[in-house]
């Protein structure tokens, strides 16, 4: 009987619907809980009826992972007629759902391997889409690993926040920094390192940010061939477009994709939040 790795993911994830669908990837839901009302992200409430919550709130959101059970349920009906299972979730350094997918990894005899991709939101999306594809034309559980190790060291991600209340409510910043920031109007850059929110530079204007963003992109990609570049953003899709039109101008990748990022992402950056995400081959 022939087999076909089947691959998994989190709602985390920032990929157009209808490459989702195409790819046939499964995504098992984080919960978002806003002013007291718990939904699951992307099935129960969608990234703009999220926004327009989230600009009114009266409090700062909270998100859930996923239960080991959510992933034993998927892993049992993916892999039931000995399909291979790849389950690629977001960094471990800022959630407890690759743990939660690992754990039901463990509780079952089927062939599940689970990966954390360091990253999240449309980086996670390059890993899931490369490991979809390869799936798709034949390859194998370690041929597809092998690939995403390669798409994971050379991938980048640069997150500006608008404000500062959503990190200090999760715990990323201190509430004494996020006030004095805010007085400032400091709006902190950070990459994920190894996997783990790490500032690494602040501006105070959005194009001091796009000049941060375009240094690093020319400085990272030179003599490298681009494989994909995409925005998220969450009520900034004007600022979006305007670093998108300049980075189009450094490039001959053309498809340059803006998305508004998925509720759980939002829920820790707050409104105003965008991120510049890319990965590369060498030539």
């Amino acid at each position: 009987m022939n087999t076909q790795v089947k691959i998994v993911t989190d709602s985390t994830l920032d990929l157009p619907m209808d490459v989702i669908k195409k790819l046939d990837i499964t995504i098992v839901p984080l919960t978002v809980t806003i002013d007291g009302e718990s939904y699951l992200d992307g099935i129960d409430i969608s990234s703009s009826e999220f926004s327009k919550m989230l600009v009114n709130a009266k409090d700062v959101p909270g998100s859930s992972q996923p239960s080991t059970g959510q992933f034993l349920e998927v892993y049992d009906r993916l892999g039931k007629d000995g399909n291979p299972i790849i389950s690629i979730h977001m960094t471990s350094g800022m959630s407890g759902t690759f743990n939660s997918a690992k754990t039901a990894s463990e509780m079952t005899d089927l062939d599940v391997t689970v990966v954390d991709s360091n990253f999240i939101s449309v980086a996670l999306g390059f890993q899931v889409r490369e490991a979809a594809e390869m799936a798709l034309k034949g390859a194998n559980v370690q041929e597809i690993l092998d690939r995403l190790e390669q798409v994971r060291k050379n991938s980048s991600l640069y997150i500006m926040v608008d404000t500062l209340e959503y990190l200090a409510k999760g715990g990323r910043i201190g509430r004494g920094r996020a006030l004095l920031g805010s007085l400032l109007k400091i709006k902190p850059i950070a990459s994920l390192d190894d996997g783990v929110y790490t500032p690494i530079n602040k501006v105070r204007t959005y194009m001091q940010m796009i000049k941060f963003m375009k240094k690093k992109f020319e400085e990272e990609t030179s003599g490298k061939i681009v494989k994909g570049v995409g925005i998220a953003q969450i009520e900034a899709k004007e600022l979006a477009i305007q670093l998108r039109d300049v980075l189009s101008q450094m490039t001959d990748f053309e498809d340059i994709f803006i998305i508004e990022t998925t509720p759980i992402v939002s829920t820790h950056t707050g409104p105003g939040a965008l991120a510049l995400m890319y990965y590369f081959d060498d030539k």
